[in-house]
């Protein structure tokens, strides 16, 4: 086989992954518009979007150097296609600071892991303290803790946030404006819950839901392995592999049934509307996409700061999200690296309708 024969065959093979890689792309961008239930392969290509958008790139940087043009088109449609998607995980939009002496409503969300557990109460007081540095208005917890050594952590609070509005033992919202009226939202057979408050911020009703969605279970998976091997106990790698797979994809079913109910609670309400919280799934996943609806994503609208990873550690996935109304004017969108947590709190400044 002379050169010629075997240029064209490689040309021929990385065409053959270039059509794999832009319909497994497109199957990723569209394939939250489907509920998982019964379609759960399809709805987990969007966890993979990243690393195909990637391959994209480097696929039409290999047709560019062939001098390919008409082929180089396909992964440069493919990735324009693609800049909706990735304004959901980048923005390179400078912070304004000034923002914050502007007329609004200051919102904070934040999975604060029952404040890893201590008792003493000064990671609570930690956290107050960067709330009121921010200048929050609203303060959404998951995951709250009420102990707090001497004093509990909710008297604390209330001192910068005089109201405060609870479902179940986790879900929290802290508010400088008082409520008109709160409703928790209550997941069978879950831990995990939601709420709405309806807020009086100067004489208008802002409705607020605070989320905390069914976890993936793959931390659990994996700590359980490794606290077995460290028994020593033989772990086998497939069995784990299979145990992670098959949490995960109770965790999405359960995330499914979680948002549609939480998608109707949104559709229901008759005034200006901010969603956000922790819904453990990444952007244009079926709960990404049912939550938002006809919502205008934070992030997209006003975010900065480069990468909006959410979570820490080595999954570094945006899974936090604040979403509102059409009607209020999103100012800035950011997050502060904090480490009290294995989350990251994420921060909105909001214009209200006049």
């Amino acid at each position: 086989m002379g050169k010629l024969a075997v240029y064209k065959y490689i040309s021929l093979m990385v065409l053959v992954v270039q059509l794999i890689v832009t319909a497994y792309t497109f199957l990723g961008l569209f394939g939250g518009d489907v509920s998982p239930i019964g379609n759960t392969a399809r709805a987990m290509v969007v966890y993979i979007l990243p690393i195909l958008i990637v391959l994209n790139f480097i696929l039409l940087i290999y047709w560019l150097i062939r001098k390919r043009w008409l082929v180089s088109l396909i992964p440069l449609v493919t990735i324009v296609c693609c800049i909706p998607y990735m304004t959901t995980l980048v923005q390179f939009r400078s912070l304004d600071t000034k923002v914050d002496n502007q007329p609004g409503l200051k919102i904070a969300t934040y999975n604060v892991a029952r404040f890893n557990r201590e008792t003493s109460g000064f990671l609570a007081q930690d956290i107050l303290a960067e709330m009121k540095r921010q200048k929050v208005d609203v303060f959404c917890i998951q995951e709250y803790m009420e102990t707090g050594g001497e004093r509990r952590n909710s008297a604390l609070y209330k001192e910068y946030f005089p109201y405060l509005a609870m479902a179940g033992r986790d879900v929290v919202i802290f508010s400088k404006y008082p409520f008109k009226e709160s409703k928790p939202l209550l997941f069978e057979g879950s831990n995990q819950a939601a709420m709405w408050a309806d807020i009086d911020v100067n004489g208008k009703i802002i409705r607020i839901f605070n989320v905390h969605l069914e976890t993936t279970g793959i931390n659990r998976t994996v700590y359980k392995a490794g606290k077995l091997a460290a028994q020593g106990y033989e772990v086998d790698e497939n069995r784990v592999l299979k145990a992670i797979y098959g949490n995960y994809t109770l965790g999405m079913m359960a995330r499914t049934g979680q948002a549609n109910i939480l998608a109707q609670e949104i559709r229901n309400s008759s005034v200006p509307t901010i969603v956000c919280g922790d819904f453990n799934d990444v952007p244009y996943s079926y709960v990404y996409k049912t939550m938002k609806g006809n919502l205008v994503d934070g992030f997209k609208e006003c975010g900065s700061g480069g990468w909006m990873g959410t979570y820490r550690g080595k999954k570094n996935v945006r899974i936090d999200y604040i979403f509102h109304s059409e009607s209020m004017e999103g100012l800035s969108y950011y997050k502060v690296e904090l480490t009290y947590s294995d989350h990251y709190p994420v921060f909105m400044k909001l214009a209200l309708q006049q």
